[in-house]
């Protein structure tokens, strides 16, 4: 989409008032004084006032403000999930400040989904200060999820179709993600966007190895196999982040070495009663050792204690894929399973719980 205007992004447009916020005073929320003087009007101007939501939005919705402010859009919980299981806590300090850099602006409120769009698309009102219920999924949903779910689910990547909910259905995020998910709180204090229950999945829409079920193959390999390792296809993985303050403006500022397109089934990570799987798909994310070095020295000295190649779920899924037109295509394939001849050396203590010892032989072998 082209860049709003500069009018666009602060235009309040004439027919608000005739949407169910409009019958509110600009100072009921972004407090300030009625005058027609720009200095007196914007004294103690509130300008987002959804950063306190129990104050300007619970009122109406109280049940949403109640759960969204321990979700993980509000906290990013899941990233010091991650960051924990790998650091120490005397790094903290050092930790917190790299977050407030580089991580922090990821952090939503309300109006970030339902009223403006994020900086990665231009910022501004999605409508002329109107809070639509349900947001534009590429103005909000994959302006910061673009990088890999957008990518994968929207088809960008050449030659590989998008998510067929997406081509065929014309799915946006919210046919799967409902809302009371996405302002759910986190399922527990190991807080993961992988935590306790599947939600969406997908024998939600499939019967999935059910009694009427017609494909043999899902009875024969539920709960062994992760839909995703039939029904995926490539999807990005990326190398060494590391993170720093430009020396030329001042800002934060962060360099992957590598951002590259895999396909690798390895051992599930995260085996549990609600993700049984043995096999899963994984991709690499880009944490390093040194990926906070900026701030200090040995940041992440528990480095390999979680794996560098980690349970993922890519967004492109389609009914035919290369691996699932035949059994051989992944039993008599190693080339599809992560084993450790594919994992950088400096990788390999991190990754042995997912590294797969020796790939599935060809059926009846």
């Amino acid at each position: 989409m082209a860049p709003l205007e500069p009018w666009e992004k602060v235009l309040v447009s004439a027919d608000y008032v005739e949407k169910p916020h409009g019958d509110s005073a600009c100072t009921d929320c972004h407090a300030g004084a009625q005058s027609a003087e720009k200095d007196a009007a914007h004294a103690g101007l509130v300008t987002s006032p959804s950063t306190d939501a129990q104050t300007y939005c619970a009122n109406c919705h109280k049940d949403t403000v109640t759960t969204f402010g321990s979700s993980l859009h509000a906290t990013q919980a899941g990233y010091w999930t991650a960051i924990n299981t790998r650091s120490t806590p005397e790094n903290h300090p050092a930790l917190e400040t790299m977050f407030g850099n580089h991580c922090s602006s990821c952090h939503t409120t309300c109006g970030d989904c339902h009223v403006s769009q994020p900086s990665s698309v231009g910022g501004g009102f999605l409508s002329g200060h109107t809070f639509e219920k349900t947001p534009p999924m590429t103005r909000t949903c994959t302006a910061c999820h673009g990088s890999r779910v957008g990518a994968e689910y929207l088809g960008s990547h050449e030659d590989i179709p998008g998510d067929v909910h997406f081509r065929e259905e014309r799915f946006n995020c919210v046919s799967c993600h409902a809302g009371t998910d996405l302002h759910a709180a986190a399922a527990d204090e190991n807080a993961h966007r992988y935590a306790g229950e599947q939600n969406p999945k997908c024998e939600n829409c499939h019967a999935v190895g059910s009694s009427t079920d017609p494909v043999m193959q899902h009875s024969l390999h539920k709960d062994k196999l992760a839909c995703q390792v039939c029904h995926s296809v490539e999807y990005t993985s990326c190398d060494n982040c590391h993170v720093s303050i430009s020396d030329k403006t001042g800002n934060p500022m962060f360099k992957t070495d590598a951002t590259y397109l895999t396909f690798f089934i390895g051992l599930n990570p995260r085996q549990d009663e609600n993700r049984p799987y043995e096999y899963v798909l994984l991709r690499h994310v880009p944490a390093a050792p040194d990926s906070y070095s900026f701030y200090g020295e040995n940041l992440l000295p528990n480095f390999a204690s979680g794996p560098t190649w980690v349970y993922t779920t890519p967004h492109n899924i389609q009914r035919n894929t290369p691996q699932n037109g035949k059994c051989e295509n992944c039993h008599a394939n190693p080339a599809l399973f992560l084993t450790a001849d594919k994992v950088a050396e400096s990788e390999l203590e991190a990754n042995q719980s997912v590294i797969v010892p020796e790939p599935p032989k060809a059926v009846g072998k």
